[in-house]
């Protein structure tokens, strides 16, 4: 039996229209994805708490080198002297990121000229005051944002999650030896 073109764009988008309708339906929506933990197959990772500084010992764009969640993991915390998307302390001006570039995993430099992480291999750049984000370059993905917590009591900024997923890994969080 011969299949005409018709036929077979006919077939085969309704095959594709079918498998997208079908594979939509069993991905999880942002509601669903709020309602908790104990939904089938979600992923929660128990993240250390680590004091990274003092809020008072921060300068203006001046990078703090820490490493997070682990030993392996290096990154940088900013006090950019101005608000910030996610960040914290008393002016929400302090930021961290993974520094392991998001597209071959050399590390990236902070400037601050230009208030960008810059990548030495391949050249992308990402801006520390807008979540890390991309703005040029071969990379695909902003820089793993690292989630602070600031501590009125007495000022400390601490590491507690990382938003995004750090390169060379499966999960930000590695087995235990």
């Amino acid at each position: 039996m011969q299949l005409s073109r018709r036929r077979f764009l006919a077939v085969t988008g309704t095959t594709a229209a079918g498998s997208a309708t079908l594979g939509g339906s069993l991905l999880l929506n942002p509601a669903q994805a709020a309602e908790g933990a104990q939904q089938p197959g979600r992923v929660h990772l128990d993240y250390p708490i680590t004091t990274v500084s003092k809020a008072s010992n921060l300068k203006v764009n001046q990078p703090v080198a820490f490493t997070y969640p682990d030993p392996s993991s290096p990154c940088t915390l900013i006090k950019t002297g101005r608000k910030t998307q996610g960040g914290v302390g008393p002016d929400g001006d302090i930021v961290a990121y993974s520094i392991l570039c998001t597209h071959m995993g050399c590390p990236v430099s902070y400037s601050t000229e230009e208030r960008t992480f810059k990548c030495p291999c391949h050249y992308s750049v990402f801006d520390s005051e807008l979540n890390g984000q991309m703005v040029s370059g071969q990379a695909t993905e902003n820089l793993p944002r690292i989630i602070l917590s600031y501590r009125d009591s007495d000022g400390s900024i601490e590491a507690v999650g990382v938003e995004g997923l750090i390169y060379g890994r499966q999960a930000n969080i590695l087995p235990s030896a």
